[in-house]
């Protein structure tokens, strides 16, 4: 995943925080707050990002 994706997907996830509640919100935010302060993701915050991104983002928005 490059930064591009990552920034990507969480622009899209942050539509849909009013769905997330608990752990999800907090990695969320975690994540977001990484990418803000240009981070590149570990390997695992990479899989958790997509792990979000399937969850909470329809098939119909995905691409």
């Amino acid at each position: 995943m490059t930064k591009i994706e990552q920034h990507k997907i969480i622009d899209l996830l942050r539509d849909y925080l009013h769905k997330m509640s608990g752990s999800d919100l907090d990695d969320f935010e975690m994540l977001r707050k990484r990418d803000r302060d240009d981070e590149d993701l570990d390997t695992f915050g990479r899989r958790r990002l997509s792990e979000l991104y399937v969850k909470y983002v329809p098939d119909r928005f995905r691409n």
